[in-house]
């Protein structure tokens, strides 16, 4: 019997009409997405919502699917494969973006490949990559940390680690926070970092509210910042 093959599905950055979610998925990538019968995702209710609006060839509730999150332990990823491992092509949805990227289907993907399944990623928004575009730092050498400790001081620390990486290799450093905290982590950039380091902001990605602002923190502590809270953010800084 032959092997299914994983789709990894982008899905949206946001909640949008068609007209938001034509701008993001490309027509072939909401075809395959419709056209699946077998799904992991993070939440069975929220995937249903994703398969809703994309549009499917069958009615949802003969759509099997399997749930994948960070409170799935990591013996029973193997389980998710069995549709897989049966001949059916599967998708694999992020809750925003695309999957595997500061995303618990990393591992589902790692043990596909273990297993000889062959696994296609379709081209989809990632907030990491556009909020670097739009950025204006440094693309060619980046990394991505994820979220910074929630501690004040070890927050603190990990900037300064973070600047003084970015000042030696001249590598733009990207990392995330839980939206009710971005003014928090904001704060605390412009206390700790020098004066010419840039940072910039980016908010609600390929939303009507989208808000992009790029200045080194000197100029960021003379102009008012945008209004960040709950909002869905990426940031990144690069010293100089």
């Amino acid at each position: 019997m032959s092997l299914g093959t994983l789709y990894l599905i982008p899905n949206t950055l946001g909640e949008g009409d068609d007209d938001a979610l034509n701008a993001v998925l490309p027509t072939p990538v909401r075809e395959r997405a419709g056209a699946l019968a077998s799904y992991i995702g993070e939440n069975a209710k929220t995937t249903r919502a994703f398969l809703k609006r994309v549009g499917t060839t069958r009615p949802i509730q003969e759509i099997e699917i399997r749930e994948l999150n960070v409170n799935t332990p990591a013996g029973e990823v193997e389980k998710l494969l069995a549709p897989l491992l049966a001949g059916i092509d599967t998708g694999l949805v992020s809750e925003a973006g695309v999957p595997a990227v500061a995303d618990p289907g990393a591992l589902l993907v790692r043990r596909a490949h273990e297993r000889g399944i062959k696994v296609v990623p379709l081209v989809g928004p990632s907030s990491i990559l556009l909020a670097l575009m739009a950025s204006g730092l440094n693309g060619q050498s980046f990394a991505f940390h994820g979220y910074l400790p929630v501690d004040a001081n070890e927050r603190v620390k990990k900037l300064r680690d973070l600047e003084q990486i970015s000042r030696k290799g001249k590598q733009t450093q990207i990392f995330i926070e839980t939206p009710y905290r971005n003014r928090t982590l904001l704060d605390a950039l412009l206390a700790t970092c020098a004066p010419s380091t840039l940072v910039c902001v980016a908010a609600d990605l390929t939303l009507p509210t989208e808000t992009i602002v790029s200045r080194a923190v000197s100029d960021w502590k003379k102009k008012p910042a945008p209004e960040l809270h709950k909002r869905p953010a990426i940031f990144l800084l690069l010293a100089h």
